[in-house]
């Protein structure tokens, strides 16, 4: 299994996962253009694209979904709650494919299993991608560490996974309270203390790796969620980047 993140962020989400033959996008919060752009940096092409799956309606993970669904004709996946939460941003669809959190979607012999998360959205999901006994986590907007996130964590070879803020920077900063309250709130975000202990809590059953994603660009820096995974789990652990305004290095697993 290959993957790789276009980007990842409030800048907008969008990440390519290969395995089996099958090429999976999931979310599309950057213009056609830009994933165009990022996909060819590995020699690679959104026309060759299976499916478009969105996790929610928020418009850093689903504003370009129409615009991929047409230019590319890409099937695109969604839940029945999210399409009508976005209804006005999609536009004309043709080819749309529904499934409810909990359900697994198969491409070929690549399965994609989804779960719901806390994050304040109508039908908020996180994937996993397996194929070949790996699993793949893609795990964003997930709100808190909510009841079995961590032994969810446990069943991974490896995983995207949340860091959004630091505490201090979201704290000193200029959002208004309202907002930092959401941020750090049931329905929010996970901090990067919040992301290093779910990895640190798994013990030897941790995943082969992680890449932390889903920075803020203004409460966060990867230097701070790289620092923090490092004082949970050591320094020789493997802990990559999503990056927010490129794509990332190419993952295998």
């Amino acid at each position: 299994m290959l993957t790789f993140s276009l980007s990842s962020g409030s800048c907008g989400n969008a990440i390519c996962v290969e395995a089996g033959g099958k090429r999976l996008i999931f979310d599309a919060g950057i213009t056609g253009r830009l994933a165009q752009e990022r996909m060819a940096t590995h020699g690679r092409s959104m026309h060759d694209v299976d499916a478009v799956i969105i996790s929610h309606e928020h418009a850093d993970h689903i504003r370009y979904a129409g615009v991929f669904h047409r230019s590319f004709r890409i099937p695109l996946y969604v839940t029945r709650d999210t399409r009508l939460a976005a209804t006005s941003s999609l536009g004309r669809l043709t080819d749309v494919r529904f499934f409810q959190s909990g359900d697994s979607l198969t491409f070929g012999d690549v399965v994609v299993h989804t779960v719901r998360t806390a994050h304040d959205a109508d039908d908020p999901i996180a994937f996993v991608v397996e194929h070949d006994r790996k699993r793949l986590g893609v795990l964003v907007d997930l709100g808190h560490p909510f009841n079995g996130l961590q032994s969810f964590l446990e069943s991974l070879d490896a995983a995207y996974l949340e860091s959004n803020y630091d505490p201090v920077m979201l704290e000193a900063g200029n959002y208004p309270p309202e907002l930092k309250d959401r941020i750090r709130g049931d329905g929010g975000h996970l901090s990067n203390d919040e992301a290093a202990e779910l990895v640190r809590a798994c013990g030897r059953r941790r995943p082969q790796w992680i890449a932390v994603a889903h920075l803020s660009g203004k409460n966060n820096t990867p230097e701070l969620a790289f620092a923090a995974q490092r004082r949970a789990v050591g320094d020789h652990y493997p802990v990559h980047l999503a990056p927010r305004h490129e794509a990332s290095e190419l993952f295998t697993l």
